[in-house]
């Protein structure tokens, strides 16, 4: 594979404490979490689940053994980035991990022509998003799109929650309940 690390992927934990530890026990081993944004907030569109800790999601992801990288979210505000010690970072992250290049973004903001115009700019291999809680895994030209999708907040038909690993050449995402695959791809 291109890179020999273990990379755990996800997006718009919306503050549920109980399902974050869920994702992160199968991520224990990671080397890196790439989160792309909503982290805390429930967001005003969003019912308030019954698993709504965020002040407790905040001491979980301050003391997380694994190296976390966030991208900021549009429920993301700046009393979020003053409770979280890693920065919430905006418009977007750039990672790079040897010779693999990673944007990560919420993607709210961009249009799917900029984001492919950035996924060249930058030369990345991996555009990874959330937002739209919808698992997504397509390549266009050179580039991977991924969206591990939302594990606690999932509007897929099933309800089921996904995150994603990039593990030996290959891309995955997951379902939270049982961590069988929903769909993969050769990075």
């Amino acid at each position: 594979g291109r890179i020999d690390m273990k990379i755990g992927i996800v997006s718009d934990t919306h503050g549920c404490v109980h399902t974050w530890r869920n994702v992160f026990s199968y991520l224990q081993d990671a080397d890196l979490i790439l989160h792309a944004g909503d982290v805390l907030y429930h967001g005003p569109r969003n019912a308030i689940p019954a698993e709504y800790q965020p002040a407790e999601l905040v001491k979980e992801l301050n003391s997380c053994p694994v190296p976390l990288v966030f991208a900021a979210g549009n429920c993301d505000a700046e009393v979020d980035s003053m409770v979280l010690e890693a920065p919430l970072q905006n418009p977007f992250a750039f990672v790079q991990l040897e010779d693999l290049r990673i944007l990560l973004s919420h993607g709210h903001r961009q249009s799917l022509a900029e984001k492919e115009l950035l996924a060249k700019k930058y030369k990345v291999q991996l555009f990874i998003e959330g937002h739209t809680h919808l698992p997504v895994l397509e390549k266009k030209d050179a580039c991977i799109f991924l969206n591990p999708g939302s594990p606690c907040m999932p509007k897929t038909a099933e309800k089921r929650g996904t995150f994603a690993v990039l593990e030996k050449g290959s891309l995955s995402i997951r379902y939270v309940d049982s961590g069988e695959v929903y769909q993969t791809m050769a990075l």
